[in-house]
């Protein structure tokens, strides 16, 4: 099991972060062009516990993925949880938080996941999935940055 975090400030209201967070369409705006990202259902409003939304992707070679997430826990303008129910993975727990700083908010990702197929999936984590949540999570950071047009 592998877990991955992510802190970003940014100078706005919470009411703005949790107005954004929670329209599942802006997932494809801060997922990068690479990642050959498309939701293909369940993004026809705004963010509820139970909610299932469906996307696909091309994250290696092309290669195409379904994968079915569930949002299972959500409070309002303050955290949700969306884990995987089919996918890539043979875990996916991310939880999304916002805090109230002095200058805006705290934007937290925490993401444990688990990969299959025992040691070739530690073998595969070592050599490029590690990195790979990392430039997802990076490039989430520009974007977030350029779309409420901050410096970081």
């Amino acid at each position: 099991m592998y877990q991955y975090t992510s802190k970003q400030e940014l100078p706005i209201t919470m009411e703005r972060a949790w107005e954004f967070l929670s329209d599942p369409k802006n997932l494809k705006r801060i997922t990068p062009d690479y990642m050959g990202f498309d939701i293909l259902s369940g993004a026809d409003r705004n963010m509820f516990q139970g909610q299932i939304i469906q996307y696909r992707l091309t994250p290696i070679l092309g290669i195409p993925f379904r994968w079915v997430t569930e949002i299972t826990h959500v409070q309002e303008g303050a955290y949700f949880v969306d884990e995987q129910r089919f996918g890539p993975y043979t875990f996916w727990h991310h939880k999304h938080f916002i805090h109230k700083t002095a200058d805006g908010v705290m934007m937290e990702d925490i993401v444990d996941y688990k990969l299959p197929l025992g040691p070739l999936g530690w073998f595969a984590h070592a050599l490029f999935v590690r990195f790979k949540v990392k430039q997802i999570f990076d490039y989430r950071e520009k974007a977030l940055n350029e779309i409420f047009k901050t410096t970081s």
